[in-house]
C-alpha cells in the first residue's frame, strides 16, 4: 500500500517545534508528510475560513491536520481539499498521544457489579431532598437507591419515602435492622433489605424481598449459617455480607472472609459494602474503590454498597462505575486495567509535557505580539511574551517580576487589573500542576479525570480580524488578550 502523506498547518512561532515532533513521529510510525506554515504568528487565531485562503495542500495529501483551536466547522475546509481534514491537539505536544494512543476497546463498558448507594440519615431529609439526591446518584451509575435509616425508634415515614422513588422509577432498598421498618418500606417496594442476621430473620419470610445475611459476630466464619439455613427454608432469595472490616480493627481477616464465603458457597449471591473502607481511611476513595472492585470482580461478589458521606468519597458512585468496568473489562479479557480509561487517574497524569526552558526562551525571543504565554517547566512557572522571559517558583515572586518589567521599571504596557486577574488564575494552575505533577496548558483545564470542568478560552478570542483577513495583524497587536 501506498504510504500515507500527512500535511501540517501551523504558524511561524509553532513552526520549529512542531517540525521536531512531525519527524520523530513520521520515523516511529511511517508516514511522509509536508509542513504548511502560514502568514500568521499565532496558529490559535486561525479559522477554518481564514485557512482555506492561504493553504497550500499537495496534490498526494491523504490526511490533513489544522490546529486544535481550530476545531468547528470544516465545511470550507473540505470543499477544498481532497483529503480528509481534522483539527489535531490544541498544544503540539500532544501530537504523539494523539497518533499514538489507542482509543479504548469497542467492547470497553460492559459491567456486571450492582451499585446500591446509600442516602445516609433519611429521617432527617425531606422526601424532596432524597428524591434529588436519588435522581444524582442514578445518574452517576447507581443502580439501586438504599434507605438510609437510623437506630432508634421506627421511622414512620420510610414507606412514604420508599413509595415515591419507586414512583419515580427507582429501584429500592431499605438499610434496617428494625422489622417494623423493614415490613413498611418491603410493602411500599423496596425489594432488598440490609441486613438480616439472627435478630430478624424469623420476620424475613413475610417481607417478599430478598435480603443480604450478616454474621452475628463478623469474625466467627460460620456466623451465617444458622441465617442462611432458616432463610433457605423459607425460600427467601438472600445475598452473603461477611462485612468489610476497617484497616486496623481486621481488615485483612474480613477480606479472607469473603474469600472463605466464596468457597463455602460457590453459587451465592454476595454483596460487599465498600464505605467501611473508602470513609474510614485517610485516603482518596478513587484507587481503594478500583482495588475493592476488582477484588469483587474475580471473587464474583456482584453487588455493593457505598455511600458519600465524607468529603474525600463524596464521588465514590462514579467512581465505583468507573472502576467496575475497569475490572470487567480486565477480567474478562485477561488484560492489566491499565491504558484503557484514565478518568480515575485524578491526582496525578498518566504522563506530564513540559517544554524545555531553552525552547520556551526561544520562542519569548521570536515573539512579535505582546501576548503573554505560561508554561510550566522545570520546577518554575514561566511567563515569555516580546522581549521577555521571566521565571519563579513562586507565582508571586513572578507576578512582582512581571509588574517590574515594564519601561522605566513599571508595569508594562497593557497589564490592567482584569489581565492580572487572568494571569495570575493561570499562574496559579501552572503552580498546582508542578506541585502534583500534571501537564499544564493555558487556557485549558488541568486534567481532574472524572472530575475535570472544561475552561471556556480567555486567552485569544478575537477573531474578527482574521475572518477579514488579517490575521497576522492581529496577531501582532496582541488581539484576544483579556
Amino acid at each position: 500500500m501506498p504510504q500515507e502523506h500527512i500535511h501540517f498547518v501551523t504558524g511561524r512561532l509553532a513552526e520549529r517545534a512542531l517540525r521536531e515532533q512531525v519527524a520523530a513521529l513520521a520515523e516511529r510510525i511511517g508516514f511522509s508528510y509536508s509542513v504548511d506554515v502560514l502568514p500568521i504568528t499565532v496558529a490559535a487565531l486561525m479559522t477554518p475560513a481564514w485557512i482555506a485562503k492561504h493553504w497550500a495542500v499537495p496534490p498526494h495529501t491523504t490526511r490533513v491536520v489544522i490546529p486544535g483551536y481550530c476545531g468547528g466547522d470544516l465545511t470550507a475546509l473540505h470543499a477544498d481539499c481532497h483529503a480528509t481534514v481534522e483539527a489535531g491537539p490544541r498544544d503540539l505536544r500532544q501530537l504523539p498521544e494523539f497518533f499514538l494512543q489507542s482509543p479504548p476497546p469497542e467492547d470497553y463498558g460492559g459491567w456486571d457489579i450492582e451499585i446500591i448507594a446509600e442516602i445516609n440519615f433519611c429521617p432527617r431529609l425531606t422526601t424532596a431532598e432524597i428524591l434529588e439526591t436519588a435522581e444524582q446518584l442514578r445518574q452517576d451509575g447507581a443502580n439501586v437507591i438504599d434507605v438510609g435509616c437510623e437506630p432508634g425508634a421506627p421511622w414512620s415515614g420510610v414507606g412514604d419515602v420508599v413509595r415515591a422513588l419507586r414512583d419515580a422509577g427507582h429501584r429500592v432498598s431499605i438499610d434496617s435492622m428494625h422489622v417494623g421498618e423493614i415490613a413498611a418500606a418491603t410493602r411500599a417496594g423496596a425489594e432488598l433489605v440490609l441486613s438480616v442476621n439472627s435478630t430478624n430473620v424469623e420476620a424475613a419470610a413475610d417481607w417478599g424481598a430478598e435480603v443480604v445475611v450478616v454474621p452475628d459476630d463478623p469474625k466467627d466464619p460460620a456466623g451465617c449459617e444458622a441465617t442462611l439455613d432458616k432463610l433457605q427454608a423459607g425460600g427467601v432469595a438472600c445475598r452473603i455480607d461477611p462485612v468489610l472490616e476497617p484497616i486496623g480493627f481486621g481488615f485483612a481477616a474480613s477480606l479472607a472472609r469473603y474469600v472463605e464465603s466464596r468457597k463455602r458457597y460457590p453459587d451465592a449471591a454476595m454483596m460487599m459494602g465498600v464505605g467501611n473502607l473508602t470513609e474510614l481511611t485517610d485516603a482518596d476513595s478513587a484507587a481503594i474503590n478500583v482495588l475493592l472492585l476488582g477484588f469483587c470482580q474475580e471473587l464474583g461478589i456482584r453487588s455493593v454498597l457505598t455511600t458519600q458521606v465524607i468529603n474525600w468519597a463524596r464521588t465514590s458512585v462514579r467512581e465505583c462505575d468507573r472502576a467496575r468496568r475497569l475490572a470487567y473489562h480486565a477480567v474478562e479479557r485477561g488484560v492489566l486495567p491499565k491504558h484503557l480509561a484514565p478518568e480515575l487517574v485524578m491526582l496525578r497524569d498518566p504522563h506530564v509535557d513540559e517544554p524545555a526552558p531553552p525552547d520556551i526562551a526561544e520562542l519569548a525571543a521570536a515573539v512579535r505580539d505582546n501576548n503573554y504565554r505560561i508554561f510550566a517547566a522545570n520546577g518554575e512557572v514561566h511567563v515569555a511574551s516580546r522581549g521577555l522571559h521571566l521565571h519563579h517558583c513562586d507565582p508571586f515572586e513572578l507576578m512582582d517580576q512581571l509588574a517590574r518589567s515594564g519601561p522605566g521599571g513599571g508595569m508594562p504596557r497593557g497589564l490592567d487589573q482584569r489581565h492580572a486577574f487572568y494571569l495570575g488564575y493561570e499562574m496559579c494552575k501552572a503552580a498546582t500542576a508542578l506541585t502534583l505533577g500534571k501537564s499544564y496548558r493555558q487556557d485549558e483545564a488541568l486534567n481532574w479525570g472524572l472530575l475535570t470542568r472544561p475552561e471556556s478560552r480567555r486567552h485569544l478570542t478575537s477573531r474578527r480580524d482574521i475572518d477579514a483577513g488579517s490575521a497576522d495583524d492581529a496577531a501582532g497587536r496582541g488581539e484576544g488578550e483579556p
